[in-house]
């Protein structure tokens, strides 16, 4: 491990991460939405009409916490789900004209959040972040 602990790759991943759902969650408690439920939403009008399986690996939620998330979503009316007309046990979950909505007016906040975010930030910093991230996160695929 290169330095000490506070120092390390690991600590500093974890206090990022935290410190940006914080960030996120403070943009987003206008519009009575968590991070958690901001992504499903954005991924669902991303793709609408996907099956609750692709959506979990999409979110990289398991499948109980998305189920928890969509019935927070269905009570606000911004997502819904149908049975999967192939697959009786499944279901095709899709975006509400009111979740889409919400979506368009919470994109540009979210946008600009993270403009303010990497604003002394090089695109060339942000590139190698990237894939840096990416090859941690291929080294942790389970296999």
């Amino acid at each position: 491990m290169h330095g000490n602990f506070d120092d390390s790759i690991g600590f500093l991943s974890t206090q990022s991460n935290k410190k940006l759902l914080r960030y996120l969650s403070s943009h987003l408690e206008k519009f009575d939405i968590t991070p958690e439920q901001w992504i499903v939403l954005k991924r669902l009008s991303e793709q609408n009409e996907i099956n609750q399986k692709q959506l979990s690996e999409k979110v990289d939620k398991d499948p109980a916490t998305l189920a928890r998330i969509l019935d927070i979503l269905e009570r606000k009316e911004l997502a819904f789900r149908k049975i999967d007309k192939q697959d009786r046990r499944a279901f095709i979950i899709s975006i509400t004209n009111k979740g889409q909505e919400l979506k368009e007016q919470i994109l540009p906040i979210i946008e600009s959040a993270f403009q303010r975010l990497l604003n002394n930030i090089t695109d060339e910093e942000i590139e190698i972040y990237r894939k840096v991230l990416l090859k941690m996160n291929e080294s942790l695929d389970i296999r």
